[in-house]
């Protein structure tokens, strides 16, 4: 991280008593205050007061923890299940990018989304709008996902296929013994 970065960065110091502490507002604040800064797009850090340790996952995961077991979640449980499986999979890193690919994907369709209706009469279109909005194009976006999903889908499935035709050319040369069958 470059310290042009780190300065403009907000520091939040976590204490043993499990207090968040501001540095900027040199004020105590809590995770509500912590999700506000999110979703302001501001950059921060949460370290442990006593160790410096980077504590801005962790935080963050609590964040999400307390979204999901409050008002709808995101997530059903089996995505949960289903990501839980990847860590200590050969996949684990892959799966994080692809995540992390698709969701700035999104984002940046609602940005786009955002911009063209804000342009559309001169006016931005306030939460309440957009909650009607969504109401009546829920199945469009749905639609339109599900294809993207599906397509995703097509593309990785086709890359495994890849991966494999190239390994078993690489290691189709070296003189590996079949494993073993199980035969009961």
């Amino acid at each position: 991280m470059s310290s042009a970065k780190k300065s403009t960065e907000r520091l939040i110091k976590k204490y043993p008593n499990r207090r968040l502490y501001d540095t900027q507002t040199s004020s105590y604040i809590t995770l509500t205050d912590v999700k506000q800064l999110v979703l302001d797009a501001e950059e921060f850090t949460v370290v442990d007061a006593k160790s410096n340790e980077d504590l801005t996952r962790s935080i963050l995961l609590q964040i999400i923890l307390e979204e999901e077991a409050s008002g709808v979640p995101m997530f059903s449980t089996d995505v949960l299940a289903q990501i839980i499986r990847f860590y200590g999979h050969a996949m684990q890193g892959m799966m994080g990018s692809y995540l992390e690919k698709n969701i700035q994907a999104f984002t940046d369709i609602q940005r786009k989304f955002t911009t063209g209706a804000a342009n559309f009469d001169g006016k931005s279109f306030s939460p309440e709008m957009w909650t009607q909005f969504m109401n009546v194009q829920a199945p469009i976006m749905q639609g339109m996902m599900n294809n993207y999903i599906d397509q995703s889908k097509s593309l990785f499935v086709q890359m495994q296929e890849q991966m494999q035709n190239q390994s078993k050319n690489i290691f189709g040369t070296f003189p590996f013994a079949p494993p073993p069958t199980d035969k009961k």
